[in-house]
């Protein structure tokens, strides 16, 4: 079969399409054809920074989420033909991932789908969606009385976040860096678009948020915990500014009286959060956002992309019919 793989750290034009073997099946995994993938910041951080790491199992084919169908279903519950999303647990990391025609996947992360999308509509919403919808309603409760600040809003998280905000029938307040923006994130669902300027503790608000999704991470965090209402929620998801931690992290004296900190890791999906999803996508009429569509052998385009940003959006990588 036809797939992407890395033995090490490497720049976007060292990548290029691999002859190897369909993978084998075993108990406890199944085999997936891979129709669409969606492309993700954190393979192009594994590329570039963390391959040559020994928790890196190279060489590996890269991808943490794909969209298919069952092509052997093993020992599994599942039938063959059956159309799945399959995400995380170790996938382009521990072993094989989606960039690829095949994938041999622990049954524990593929799940089965009623949808009527195509391949690459389908194919934006499992990891993306999947940590909007987690970060909103595991970490911040979100409810329709609820006024949410949304940092770091262009994103593709964000953009989700949007949307299954106002599905709720929260009020949303996006933040974001260049106010050209603001058309698509009203377009979107959100009510108010502001400016970061790294200092939206300190700005006047059209209203005050009492709960807030930090998508560009500890570069922002403080300014966030200070931004919300008190009582306040605060739940961390993503780490778009490239700060990692909190430096000399005192939470005492870091974390503001009556404003409650969580995260959300999006390593463990469950049967009921992605039935959920699905459920509120369709009772919703969401339509999955995604900006780009490149072809497995435009794999160097679509990585350069991916690095650099400024695709506005999902990149959707297309592997079959």
């Amino acid at each position: 079969m036809k797939a992407i793989v890395i033995d090490g750290c490497c720049k976007a034009e060292d990548l290029q399409i691999n002859e190897i073997p369909v993978p084998v099946v075993r108990p406890g995994w199944v085999l997936v054809k891979v129709h669409a993938a969606g492309l993700n910041h954190s393979e192009a951080l594994l590329r570039m920074f963390e391959a040559d790491n020994e928790y890196i199992n190279t060489p590996i084919v890269p991808g943490i989420e794909c969209v298919g169908e069952i092509a052997d279903a093993s020992d599994s519950a599942f039938c063959k033909g059956d159309k799945v999303i399959a995400l995380m647990g170790g996938m382009g990391r521990s072993f094989n991932g989606s960039y690829a025609e095949y994938a041999l996947l622990p049954t524990g992360n593929v799940f089965r789908v009623e949808t009527n999308l195509d391949w690459v509509s389908l194919a934006a919403i499992p990891e993306t969606y999947f940590t909007a919808y987690g970060s909103l309603t595991e970490c911040l409760m979100l409810g329709r009385d609820d006024t949410l600040l949304v940092r770091g809003a262009t994103s593709t998280v964000g953009q989700a976040a949007i949307q299954i905000a106002k599905a709720i029938g929260a009020t949303v307040i996006a933040a974001a860096r260049r106010a050209s923006s603001f058309p698509m994130l009203e377009h979107i669902g959100a009510d108010h678009c502001i400016i970061d300027d790294e200092a939206i503790s300190r700005q006047q608000l059209p209203v005050r948020p009492n709960k807030a999704l930090e998508l560009v991470g500890p570069k922002t965090l403080r300014d966030t915990l200070l931004a919300v209402t008190r009582p306040g929620y605060v739940c961390n998801t993503g780490i778009l500014g490239n700060v990692f931690t909190v430096e000399h992290f005192d939470p005492i004296k870091f974390i503001p009286n009556g404003v409650f900190l969580t995260g959300f890791f999006s390593n463990y999906p469950t049967r009921k959060a992605i039935d959920g999803l699905f459920s509120l996508i369709r009772e919703a009429g969401i339509k999955p956002l995604y900006s780009r569509v490149f072809a497995l052998d435009q794999i160097v385009e679509a990585h350069t992309l991916l690095e650099r940003g400024g695709a506005g959006g999902k990149i959707i990588l297309k592997i079959s019919e």
